[in-house]
């Protein structure tokens, strides 16, 4: 699978510098954890799961999680196992298929082997377990529960833990939480992919909820969470984690709107300003403002829970060709000493010791997600994406 990999041959040549690269469910865990982009939650109840992963995947979906917990009703949660293990037998049965990372949201630990079990054979299609509500005390039986199924399948397993808990957001016990939660995905290294923030639980702690034009950074005790995991998880180091971005919970957008008019047009004669009134018009741009301020505050990827954010993600993740360009430099094997250069586009001052860290993980975004050319912006990229 490959980012843009549901768009033409020729229109990706077209808008890229640098194609997207193509990787697997095996790929390392390093190049996944950068790939995840917007991963697409789903309640395991879904009767036509199945064809939903299909469908999906089609739409350059990469990556989704098949939730037991909130998504669904505590009296469902038995007929919501039984459903997973039938779409994962008719997945499993089409012939060719690559689904996208699929990864199952449980409640309890004893779910992880006993859906392993139940799963058969048909557990090569899975990825992983995301873990609610994550601290030290509660997230050690999962990731113990975790090892104990990968060793009885065979399967490589993965673990994203959702940091969510009120002790994280509570100021009296959150660096003891963070320690905590530091020391158990410390243990388990190799089978944590990524850290999820689980925003909407915390506004709930204080009975908030965030309006369609503000962001996850603009409620500022949630914003003071999200900088204080990053400062914990997220370093630079070697120590830190992949952690990804909030979910945002609003979709009066669909991306059928947008399709009318960019089909009697070619996508690179669509007026940015045009586009952009329309996603302002329809409740996208706090969307967009979340997204860009994600990345600003050092997280990769994003929780949706509907199809229309996906694209938006994506697009924004691309690397921009003047990015790609002030990263390669720094990393340039003679620019090992350090020193300081004026970047290629005459705008700005790279220092290559400062600024290595971020260029590294520039350019393994780069690889996942690709390198627009010189001309080409976020509305050419949502408009490719959207009319395939």
């Amino acid at each position: 699978m490959r980012h843009f990999g549901h768009i033409a041959p020729e229109v990706r040549q077209r808008i890229f510098h640098q194609e997207p690269g193509a990787f697997t469910a095996d790929s390392p865990a390093r190049l996944l954890s950068a790939a995840l982009g917007a991963t697409l939650y789903s309640p395991a109840t879904r009767p036509r799961l199945a064809d939903d992963i299909v469908k999906q995947a089609g739409r350059g979906v990469v990556s989704m999680v098949l939730c037991l917990e909130d998504s669904i009703d505590d009296a469902d949660v038995a007929a919501g196992e039984e459903n997973l293990v039938r779409q994962f037998a008719d997945l499993d049965a089409r012939t060719g298929l690559e689904p996208p990372l699929l990864f199952i949201r449980v409640r309890a630990p004893e779910q992880i082997p006993d859906l392993v079990r139940r799963l058969g054979p048909t557990v090569r299609l899975l990825s992983g377990f995301v873990l609610p509500k994550f601290t030290e005390e509660r997230g050690i039986p999962f990731l113990e529960a975790l090892a104990v199924a990968e060793a009885a399948s065979g399967r490589r397993l993965f673990a994203m833990p959702v940091l969510e808990s009120p002790e994280l957001l509570y100021r009296e016990s959150r660096v003891d939480t963070l320690e905590g939660i530091s020391r158990a995905v410390g243990k388990y290294r190799d089978r944590v992919l990524a850290l999820r923030l689980g925003v909407t639980d915390f506004c709930s702690s204080y009975g908030l909820r965030r309006a369609p034009d503000m962001t996850a950074y603009d409620v500022q005790i949630v914003a003071s969470v999200i900088a204080d995991v990053v400062n914990m998880l997220g370093r630079a180091d070697g120590t830190g984690f992949t952690v990804t971005g909030p979910v945002w919970e609003y979709f009066r957008v669909s991306e059928r709107m947008f399709k009318p008019q960019l089909r009697q047009s070619p996508f690179l004669q669509v007026r940015a300003v045009e586009l952009r009134e329309k996603l302002i018009e329809h409740a996208m741009d706090g969307l967009l403002r979340e997204i860009s301020l994600d990345q600003a505050n050092g997280l990769l990827g994003k929780t949706c829970i509907h199809p229309s954010h996906v694209l938006p993600v994506h697009a924004l993740s691309v690397v921009s060709h003047e990015e790609f360009s002030d990263a390669a430099d720094i990393l340039r094997p003679e620019r090992g000493g350090g020193g300081v250069l004026r970047s290629a586009y005459t705008n700005k001052m790279n220092e290559v010791k400062p600024h290595r860290a971020w260029a590294e993980r520039t350019l393994l975004r780069a690889e996942v997600f690709g390198v627009a050319n010189e001309d080409v912006g976020f509305v050419e990229l949502l408009a490719a994406g959207i009319t395939g």
